[in-house]
């Protein structure tokens, strides 16, 4: 989260509006969004976090004007074109024909499982667990992937040099800082992690508050 979509604490973006109650698309083409997404993912040619990190290198100026969904589409027509899925000509709609991968096309009457299946991304892994629920951990002063420059990590600014407790171990699952590469899984612990408001904010409104975040191993240093 190195990117302008690190946006939590940050001020001058407004403020956050609450969807309506019961309210999933604001537009049609919304719907049709995330069908095209899903279909495009089923193809198997990019996991979660390789996406994640297409949208975060969109400019800093688009990622800024476009909607939710105008991300995940800029992002979406960028993945298809550096993976060879498509041409920019065929993404254009000037060229096309059946494309090599047709058969693996997501068809309808497999969306309910491929949906209920969902993405686990949780691994086997080699590395101990080095906390327990309650201990006092620290997370990394520079909140940056240590793999590849500028890159993908889950590891928000906001929380760079932060001290909060360990509430929990989801177990050990995909580094996302190497997967969004094509680094490999890299699997290594989870955790639920609780940090006080007045430990990440200067200036909380209910200082008393607390903040989850799940963090990797990696990203976290034992504290006294």
């Amino acid at each position: 989260m190195t990117r302008p979509h690190d946006m939590g604490g940050r001020f001058g973006d407004g403020p956050v509006i609450p969807e309506a109650e019961g309210e999933v698309f604001h537009e049609d083409w919304h719907a049709r969004a995330l069908a095209v997404t899903l279909a495009c993912g089923a193809l198997g040619e990019w996991n979660i976090d390789v996406s994640r990190h297409a949208r975060e290198c969109l400019s800093p100026a688009d990622y800024a004007r476009f909607s939710y969904y105008e991300k995940w589409m800029a992002g979406l027509a960028d993945l298809l074109v550096q993976t060879g899925v498509l041409s920019r000509s065929e993404l254009a709609g000037t060229s096309g024909g059946r494309a090599d991968l047709a058969e693996r096309a997501l068809q309808a009457g497999a969306v309910p499982g491929v949906l209920a299946a969902g993405g686990p991304a949780d691994r086997e892994s080699k590395i101990a667990r080095a906390f327990g629920a309650g201990d006092a951990v620290v997370t990394r002063r520079i909140a940056a992937n240590t793999l590849v420059e500028g890159g993908h990590t889950r590891l928000p600014v906001y929380a760079a040099g932060a001290r909060g407790r360990i509430l929990r171990c989801h177990g050990t699952h995909v580094l996302p800082d190497s997967s969004a590469h094509r680094l490999g899984d890299a699997a290594e612990p989870l955790y639920a992690v609780v940090f006080p408001a007045s430990e990440l904010w200067a200036h909380p409104e209910h200082p008393g508050d607390e903040v989850v975040l799940d963090l990797w191993q990696s990203y976290l240093q034992a504290t006294p």
